[in-house]
């Protein structure tokens, strides 16, 4: 009887691995072109300054204009983090700098990032959930308010247990679905 040499099994199983390893490496480089980082040093900085944690704000900027700073809606929300003007002018005068800004500031990238993330930080420090931030950010906070006071929609007014706008529901599940994501491929650190 032929002793059999373990070098082949071996060579296949080192094979084996190389190709899961490299299915690995490459089903995440394919996942961070899909969702990239941009505009990085800006979100970090205005993330650490508001205290909002960067997977968000990137899931918020990649849901609302797909990173494209000229980015205009339908309802003429404006830049990276789609704000509208309205908004825009009231953040201005909540923002400690008083700034008075021209609504076509709303484009450039480090405006908009800046004023989108302060936005998060007060509907954090309003809200302090995430599904009821989003909410707020897509639909407004004067409907989040009625919402948390309607036991139809909030059973504790705390909470939402149902989200009445099919729109608002569907951009929160839009959105906690990209930052688990962001999440999960760069490992962001939290702001609590």
């Amino acid at each position: 009887m032929k002793k059999r040499s373990k070098l082949p099994l071996i060579m296949w199983c080192a094979a084996g691995a190389l190709l899961i390893l490299l299915g690995v490496w490459g089903y995440n480089m394919f996942m961070k072109s899909m969702y990239p980082i941009k505009y990085e040093a800006l979100v970090k900085k205005y993330s650490s300054e508001y205290e909002v944690d960067e997977s968000l704000v990137y899931a918020v900027i990649y849901t609302e204009s797909r990173f494209k700073p000229e980015a205009v809606s339908s309802v003429g929300a404006k830049g990276l983090m789609q704000i509208t003007p309205e908004t825009f002018q009231w953040l201005q005068t909540k923002h400690p700098s008083k700034e008075a800004l021209p609504e076509d500031a709303l484009f450039d990238p480090e405006t908009n990032i800046k004023y989108g993330v302060y936005f998060l930080s007060l509907l954090k420090a309003e809200f302090n959930e995430n599904r009821l931030i989003l909410s707020a950010y897509h639909a407004g906070r004067g409907s989040v308010n009625r919402w948390l006071g309607d036991p139809e929609m909030s059973s504790d007014g705390k909470s939402l247990d149902k989200i009445p706008f099919k729109d608002t529901n569907s951009y929160v599940g839009k959105v906690e679905k990209t930052e688990s994501i962001y999440k999960n491929l760069y490992k962001f650190k939290e702001n609590d």
